[in-house]
């Protein structure tokens, strides 16, 4: 192939033109690090450059991503939008249909899905709008499964603390947050080692078999006997359920493309919601068993709720396949794909992320890999926010069956009234993830967490020594409904790290810091400020006044401040020089003089 001729560049901003492809050029570019306009333009370059220049024609192709309808254009701008014509062709215009890009994007040899690669490939959007629904109920609703075992686990010992918990177990308030501190330190432990077994076994198998091993520690909570034996089995729990959550993340990116991910991660996080109420209405009538062979019911309680746990476990041994094109088994002889559905979705899914197909699903990653990413100082930020964001609603959520047990209600009327906020949560988690599609600033969507949670805090601290219970409950109810925003963060997170492997390793640290944040929680409210603890709250709306005007705005502003760095060096370089790195470049992911930060 010849060079680019100056006349396939007519039109297109100088930056493209500048830093076209050559023939004699070993140019790449992550196509995630470029500027939407940028994307597009080289799109263009592709498409000008016709079927002399290329084996696939392209001109069938649809707009890339950073062009296609949000989410929020459907819901509240339909009036603006063209038909869209079904059975036109909806495969995405990638690195692929570029006959100079495309040989530094071919997917690793190992890759389980090679033998579905094609790029010249084609479907249409109904095709694939049905695959995708068939991928949300085989896929993602198990996943979503599987994370709301994970949360009946973790909030059962809330639930149990509303039936005299500590007291048949002798133990104080601060052997509670001792017990909480511990587990989530040995969840935070596991985090990383979790990932590398992973990685090496596959989240389709290490996913299941966490289940059943942390279902098994559940259920033996019946016999708890004393403090040592309490403590014993939270540290268990929190070193098997560590890497839970960015195992099963990374397990459903095998299936989605990066502007699916979002809305699929809100219900993913609601599902955690969903279980709180289905736990909640279980603890109702679970709790009443106390007395039963003589035991208090929290005790039936772990035991239920571990065997529940147990058989999902088993269960997802059968239902998470390894991979788009790994659905056989021998108790599904016939798979859950055919082939052309197969091949759809594997290319569709490179086309969104070519490094999806840089390592194979049992490949481990490296020490060497998790040094750099620890040492990757541009997402400390992030980290921080991690640990400080959620500070100022734990305490209230963890201690709300107890405070109102204590403000006189009975035990069963503490676990439904523990619903209303749960369900409201949800609803607030689907508004805020909506608006942050709309609102292009991850930073200040963000903020929605805290800003909701400061004038609740300030309420709480005001009430009087002896509220009326059920103004309490109503100021803690609006209290917990806040708007969720971790799981954007997540995204945000995986975004500012660049490439898979990156944002594998990212993911994980991330939510290590968010775990230490748990740490800091549990230990906010102590026995001695009991049963007002106002001193803890005063401590909550301190965090919350430092996240919203210290960390949050200084975030956005480092971002900011980067990207001009690189901009200021980008724009310093000539034509030449830029060919020049780009071809010859070592630098990886975010660290890429081409790569800007979100923010």
């Amino acid at each position: 192939m010849s060079d680019l001729e100056p006349e396939a560049l007519n039109g297109l901003p100088s930056a493209v033109q500048e830093s076209a492809p050559s023939q004699t050029s070993s140019y790449k570019y992550d196509h995630h690090t470029l500027p939407p306009s940028t994307l597009s333009s080289v799109s263009k370059v592709s498409n000008k450059l016709g079927a002399s220049s290329t084996s696939i024609e392209n001109a069938d192709l649809a707009p890339a991503e950073t062009e296609a309808t949000h989410l929020t254009d459907s819901l509240f701008r339909r009036h603006l939008l063209k038909p869209l014509d079904k059975d036109a062709i909806a495969t995405q215009i990638s690195v692929y249909d570029d006959p100079v890009l495309a040989p530094h994007y071919q997917p690793h040899p190992a890759f389980e899905n090679l033998h579905r690669f094609d790029p010249a490939a084609r479907w249409t959007y109904r095709e694939e709008k049905e695959l995708v629904r068939k991928v949300d109920w085989l896929i993602m609703l198990w996943a979503a499964i599987a994370f709301s075992a994970l949360n009946i686990d973790r909030g059962n010992l809330s639930q149990a603390n509303s039936d005299n918990f500590l007291k048949d177990l002798r133990l104080t308030t601060n052997d509670f947050n001792f017990g909480n501190s511990l587990f989530r330190i040995s969840f935070l432990a596991a985090e990383l080692p979790s990932q590398l077994v992973s990685k090496r076994l596959g989240p389709d198998r290490w996913i299941p078999i966490q289940m059943c091993l942390w279902s098994i520690v559940t259920a033996a909570q019946f016999w708890l006997s004393d403090r040592t034996s309490f403590l014993t089995c939270r540290v268990l729990l929190g070193f098997i359920q560590g890497g839970f959550i960015p195992d099963l993340v990374l397990y459903l990116s095998y299936f989605y493309k990066k502007t699916e991910l979002p809305l699929r991660l809100a219900c993913f996080w609601a599902s955690s919601n969903v279980s709180t109420v289905v736990s909640s209405f279980l603890a109702f009538g679970i709790l009443r068993m106390r007395g039963v062979l003589g035991k208090a019911g929290w005790r039936w309680l772990f035991l239920i709720e571990g065997l529940i746990t147990l058989l999902i476990g088993i269960a997802t041994f059968f239902r998470m396949p390894p991979s788009p094109t790994q659905t056989k088994a021998w108790f599904r002889p016939k798979g859950w794909f055919t082939e052309r559905e197969e091949t759809i979705l594997v290319n569709r899914i490179l086309r969104d992320d070519p490094t999806k197909g840089d390592m194979h699903n049992r490949q481990g990653l490296s020490l060497r890999r998790l040094f750099q990413a620890a040492l990757d100082y541009d997402l400390y930020p992030l980290y921080i926010l991690g640990v400080m964001f959620g500070i100022p609603t734990s305490p209230p959520a963890t201690y709300l069956t107890l405070s109102l047990k204590n403000l006189g209600f009975s035990t069963l009327q503490t676990n439904l009234l523990t619903i209303p906020s749960t369900v409201v949560g949800m609803v607030t988690l689907f508004a805020i993830t909506l608006i942050s599609e709309a609102v292009d600033s991850r930073s200040l969507v963000s903020m929605a967490e805290d800003l909701w949670a400061l004038p609740c805090l300030v309420a709480l601290y005001l009430l009087p020594a002896m509220p009326n219970p059920w103004t309490y409950y109503i100021v803690a109810t609006v209290l917990l409904s806040f708007p969720y925003t971790h799981a954007i963060q997540v995204a945000w997170c995986s975004r500012n790290a660049g490439g898979v492997a990156s944002r594998t390793v990212n993911a994980s640290l991330y939510n290590m810091f968010v775990q230490a944040s748990s740490v800091i929680s549990a230990n906010i409210y102590r026995a001695d400020d009991a049963p007002r603890y106002q001193r803890g709250n005063r401590a909550l709306i301190i965090v919350c006044c430092v996240n919203l005007l210290v960390l949050y705005p200084g975030t956005r502003m480092y971002y900011k401040w980067r990207n001009s760095q690189r901009d200021a060096r980008w724009s310093a370089m000539s034509p030449q020089e830029k060919a020049q790195y780009l071809s010859t470049t070592t630098d990886q992911a975010s660290r890429r003089l081409d790569f800007r930060f979100a923010y």
